[in-house]
């Protein structure tokens, strides 16, 4: 998917992403919405899934690239940024993630936190959140929310337009439920911002 680059609305940029969970977490469909919000801001973008034999209940990933530049290869191996939800992705992934790249991971079911000193790693309770305001399949807009405010590359409106053109139009009801998990998910990182900020 490619549209020209228009280079004086955005500044020259490439965010290398791998986004990793089970088969029906919705790690495609995340991977995918990130993908066509990338067109509408006149990006370059990769969108190369990846998932096991088991769609559901087997592990799946994404590797989403967006770029102001020609995007050389859509294989990689190396991720500015991990978006993790269940501890075999992040076993796997962990050590693909760049040095001074962001770890986002939904802390369910992880029972060996990384580690690494040299990534910035943030915990965001997605999946117990989503629970919570009884919309439990919108868990990946929560991430997703949560990554986009530590590092804004695709602007909300843009998401919520992409969220569109990824869904089918029979589904586009669920686009407000949506668009409010992705609104969610800003604000529980702004507050996981705020404490460490307390702690230093």
């Amino acid at each position: 998917m490619k549209r020209p680059v228009n280079e004086y609305k955005i500044k020259a940029m490439t965010e290398e992403i791998i986004i990793a969970g089970f088969g029906g977490q919705g790690v495609l469909s995340m991977g995918k919405i990130m993908a066509y919000a990338g067109v509408l801001q006149d990006m370059e973008v990769s969108w190369m899934p990846s998932y096991g034999p088991e769609m559901r209940g087997g592990t799946a990933n994404v590797i989403v690239i967006l770029s102001t530049e020609r995007i050389s290869s859509p294989i990689i191996r190396r991720f500015d940024t991990g978006i993790i939800l269940n501890q075999q992705s992040l076993d796997k992934f962990e050590g693909s993630i760049k040095p001074g790249g962001v770890l986002v991971y939904d802390g369910n079911g992880i029972s060996r936190h990384p580690v690494r000193n040299d990534i910035s790693i943030y915990r965001i309770d997605a999946t117990e959140e989503a629970a919570r305001l009884n919309s439990p399949k919108t868990f990946n807009m929560i991430i997703l929310g949560g990554f986009l405010e530590i590092k804004p590359v695709l602007s909300v409106e843009n998401v919520v337009n992409g969220l569109k053109k990824s869904l089918p139009e029979r589904h586009h009801r669920l686009i407000p439920e949506n668009a409010k998990a992705l609104q969610r998910g800003g604000e529980m990182m702004r507050e996981v911002l705020r404490i460490r900020e307390q702690d230093k």
